[in-house]
C-alpha cells in the first residue's frame, strides 16, 4: 500500500508540474505583436534566366546587344589573346568572344557582320538576318570565312551563335 501511494504522489507531482508549466506558457505570451508566418521570411526563387550581364552597359558603350546565354561565349578583348572568336563588321571594330567548354550559345544583335574568324574551341553555327531571311553559316574550327554581307551584299545582323567541340 506505501507503494502504491508514493506512486500516486508522484503521478500527482508531475501532473501538477505539467499543469504549471503549460499555464506559464499558455498565459506568459504577455505581448500583443503577432510573430509573422514563417513562410513571410523565407526568401523568394531565384530564377535564372540566362540573361546576359551587364548588357545594358555593353550595348551604350560598344553599340550591340548581347540577349542571353549559357555563359560558355563571353565577350572579350581582342587584343587580350589569340584563340578567340572575332567577328568583323563594317561599322565598328571588331568584336571577340572567348569560347570555353564543349558547347556554347548566345543570342545577340551584332549589325553589319561580313566575316568570322572562329577558334580552335570547336565548329561554330550562325545565324543571322537580312530583311526578313534567315541565314546560317557553319564554320569548322580556325577558319576565316565571308558571312553575311560579304555572301549576298545585304546589311547582316548577327542574332545567335552555337559553338560544338
Amino acid at each position: 500500500m506505501k507503494q502504491h501511494s508514493a506512486l500516486v504522489r508522484t503521478l500527482a507531482a508531475t501532473a501538477a508540474a505539467g499543469a504549471l508549466a503549460w499555464a506559464v506558457l499558455a498565459g506568459g505570451q504577455t505581448s500583443s505583436a503577432s510573430a509573422a508566418p514563417a513562410a513571410d521570411q523565407v526568401p523568394g526563387y531565384a530564377v535564372e534566366d540566362f540573361s546576359y550581364p551587364n548588357s545594358d552597359r555593353i550595348l551604350a558603350e560598344k553599340g550591340f546587344l548581347l540577349k542571353r546565354g549559357d555563359g560558355h561565349i563571353t565577350l572579350a578583348d581582342c587584343a587580350s589573346e589569340q584563340n578567340l572568336l572575332r567577328f568583323l563588321a563594317r561599322d565598328r571594330a571588331d568584336v571577340c568572344f572567348k569560347v570555353t567548354g564543349d558547347k556554347g550559345y548566345l543570342a545577340l544583335e551584332l549589325t553589319s557582320v561580313y566575316g568570322v574568324r572562329t577558334s580552335d574551341a570547336g565548329s561554330t553555327h550562325l545565324e543571322m538576318t537580312a530583311e526578313n531571311d534567315r541565314v546560317t553559316y557553319d564554320i569548322p574550327a580556325k577558319t576565316w570565312g565571308g558571312v553575311g554581307e560579304s555572301g549576298d551584299g545585304r546589311e547582316h545582323m548577327l542574332v545567335e551563335i552555337r559553338t560544338t567541340k
